[in-house]
Order: structure tokens, then sequence, then C-alpha cells
């Protein structure tokens, strides 16, 4: 849809408070990240940022936030060796590690954390519920949980209520709700119904059908404490 550093540059002047950036691919295909860009954003930014995607050692880490990020975020790589979450909590603290969670009903009929989701050939269950996963990354150190009902993923119809719902009950560190923004009706839902502590959009903003400030006004028109 165009560079990251428009993306970026334009989310940060419409007042967006952190932004992710996902190398969607980077677990499944077995690779890591290009550093030179990360570093390329920090010199741009002066809002916080979080990097994802193929980050499976201490190492890795350090190298991104020694670049500027002031998050890391893993997925499938934690599903793999769920130690890591503890090493690198142990390694930075668990103010920069957000451990982010693709959940939807497998063939077994379990609700459960996915791995590879960037990659619709290798993408799988994990082998057990997501709500076990949410207390065993919380155990190791998580400070932040992304959450993200693939179901609701992309079209535009509301976060999953429910079932962010039942992950706010097991969930004690900050809780970002993700899939299915598509109008500011939905973020209002998503926070006044279920307790997140923020909300993930990447779709509806890119094509400009949300505009930050316009949704960050209404929020605050509905009680909801945002930062103007």
């Amino acid at each position: 849809m165009g560079s990251i550093f428009d993306f970026a540059l334009r989310y940060q002047e419409e007042g967006a408070d952190e932004i992710v950036f996902y190398d969607i691919v980077a677990s499944s295909r077995g690779t890591s990240l290009d550093y030179k860009w990360i570093s390329e954003l920090s010199a741009i930014l002066e809002i916080p940022f979080c990097v994802a995607g193929g980050i499976r050692d201490v190492a890795t880490a350090k190298n991104i936030l020694n670049r500027g990020a002031d998050k890391i975020s893993v997925n499938s790589p934690a599903l793999e060796r769920p130690a890591l979450v503890r090493e690198l909590s142990s390694e930075f603290g668990s103010q920069c590690v957000v451990v982010s969670v693709d959940s939807k009903v497998d063939d077994q009929g379990l609700q459960a954390a996915f791995l590879y989701t960037g990659d619709p050939a290798r993408a799988r269950s994990f082998g057990g519920t997501v709500w076990d996963w949410l207390e065993e990354v919380q155990e190791l150190g998580a400070g932040e949980i992304v959450f993200n009902a693939m179901d609701a993923d992309g079209i535009r119809t509301g976060y999953d209520l429910p079932l962010l719902k039942k992950a706010r009950e097991r969930v004690r560190v900050p809780l970002i709700a993700s899939g299915g923004a598509g109008s500011v009706r939905h973020f209002i839902d998503v926070f006044q119904k279920t307790n997140v502590d923020a909300a993930l959009a990447a779709g509806a903003l890119h094509r400009r059908e949300l505009e930050i400030p316009k949704l960050k006004k209404e929020l605050a028109e509905n009680g909801l404490d945002v930062r103007l």
C-alpha cells in the first residue's frame, strides 16, 4: 500500500499513540528482520514503536532495541519455544516485551493460538487452548499482550467482543485488542464493553476509512480517556 515511512509519519502527525510494525512472513520463512529500516524509523519517529517478526533470540531483540525500537513483539517464535519470553523479559525487562496472539477455533474445536499466520499454507494451531497460553506467557514475563481474533481480522465488522471479554478475565497485564476495526463505533464498543487497555487497527487506517483525530475526538466525547 506504500512506504512504511510515509505511513509512519502520517500516523505520528495525526496523533497515533504507538505504531506496531509486523514483518508478517519472517517467522514462517525462517528469516530475520532487516535492521536498516528500524534505524531509519527511529530517526523520524518521536512516538513509541514496536517491531515484530522473526525474533527468535536475545541477540536479535537487542539489535532491534539498540536501533531505536521501544518494544519487541513475539508470536510464532514464542509458541515454538516458550522460554524465549522469559529470556527476553529477563534481559530487557517485561515493559518492552510484547506477546502477540492470533486466535481462532482449530480443527479440534478448541479456541487456540496459531503459528505462522502470515503464510496461509503453513498456519497451524499450536495444540492447546489460547487460554492456557495467555496464562503461560504472563508467568514467563510478558509485559503486554496483543490479542488478535483471526476470524474478525480484516473484515471491518468490529472487534470480537465476547472473545476479548474472555481474554480480559485472564490477562493481568495491558491487553490490546486487534482484528475487525472498521468504524469509530467499533472502538467505542471495545473500550466500553471489554475494558481493554488499547486497540490496534491497520487496514481501515491505511485506506483512510478511519482518521485518528476524528476517532480520538469521538472517543473523548463518549467519556473515554485518550490523548488528544
